[in-house]
């Protein structure tokens, strides 16, 4: 792993923030703080012994200085003070994240309409197992992934970029995409016409339907003008399983692995340019928008 990577890798960076700074937070409990009392403890016995003094020469002694001066001593170093307060928070952080709930933003047009440039979304961690962070190792096992699910992965090209689209096949399935329509082993998904989607950045319209896809209906767009076949699709692993025509393409999903599609069907680099999604790539499933700052009416949940 270069540095690039270490940087792009924010989980990373997260937990070793919090090993230095729980470091530093336990020894200033165990150690360093015990270090300060103890030199305060001396230097206020000091303090209250040249008092004494004074008082039995006949001296009244100024006793005002006192606190302060333990103050000062029990005073923790800045870069201390600051790892003790960022520990608990970064920790925080790094659990929720880890484990929990992941935010992330869609930079892309490939999921449009179910999500849009811009949008904020929350991604449930756990759904699909319990995944050790920064190596992504599942330990505990609980769901797995469904055809219709919107899922964000590891590229499976470069580790370090995560992708979001939707599941369309799972281990096992034959997936057959002909003039832009999807069978799932050897069942015609059911499409409802709706009407032209409205690209207002690009201002041209696409064709948009209802997708029917294992019981989760959900919005894909068509583009009229692009042809069916799938341009130059890398040699990815298992390539061998899949074929490719003039109308589209057939693949068999090998186990352990998801075939993945973006709802932008035209304009969407996924599974039938680079090649299935290992298990181990698994992120979470995306489920919410909590924000998107050009338009607060996308808050929400999605399909």
């Amino acid at each position: 792993m270069n540095l690039q990577d270490l940087l792009g890798n924010f989980a990373l960076i997260l937990f070793v923030l919090m090993v230095l700074t729980g470091i530093i937070w336990f020894f200033d409990q165990f150690y360093w703080s015990k270090q300060r009392r103890a030199h305060a403890d001396r230097a206020l016995a000091e303090f209250d012994g040249r008092n004494a003094t004074l008082t039995e020469n006949g001296v009244k002694p100024d006793t005002s200085a006192r606190e302060s001066i333990r103050a000062g001593l029990l005073k923790q170093p800045v870069w201390i003070e600051y790892s003790g307060s960022f520990f608990p928070v970064i920790a925080a952080v790094f659990f929720l994240r880890s484990f929990l709930y992941e935010p992330f933003k869609i930079p892309s047009s490939s999921m449009v309409p179910t999500l849009m440039v811009g949008d904020l979304i929350l991604v449930n961690k756990y759904t699909y197992g319990i995944r050790l962070p920064i190596i992504n190792k599942k330990i505990i096992e609980i769901n797995q992934p469904q055809r219709g699910d919107v899922m964000v992965f590891r590229f499976p090209k470069d580790l370090t970029v995560d992708y979001i689209k939707r599941v369309v096949g799972v281990p096992g399935d034959k997936i057959v995409y002909k003039n832009k329509r999807l069978t799932v082993n050897g069942t015609p998904l059911s499409y409802k016409p709706l009407p032209d989607f409205l690209d207002e950045q690009t201002l041209s319209y696409s064709g948009q339907l209802e997708e029917n896809l294992g019981g989760v209906a959900h919005k894909i767009l068509n583009d009229r003008r692009a042809p069916s076949y799938v341009p130059n699709p890398d040699n990815f692993p298992h390539h061998e399983l899949c074929t490719y025509d003039v109308e589209g393409f057939s693949c068999t999903v090998p186990t352990g692995e998801y075939f993945m599609m973006g709802d932008n069907r035209d304009n969407s680099l996924d599974s039938r340019y680079w090649g299935f999604v290992p298990d181990e790539n698994i992120v979470g499933k995306a489920f919410f928008v909590w924000m998107n700052f050009g338009d607060l009416k996308r808050i929400g949940g999605f399909r």
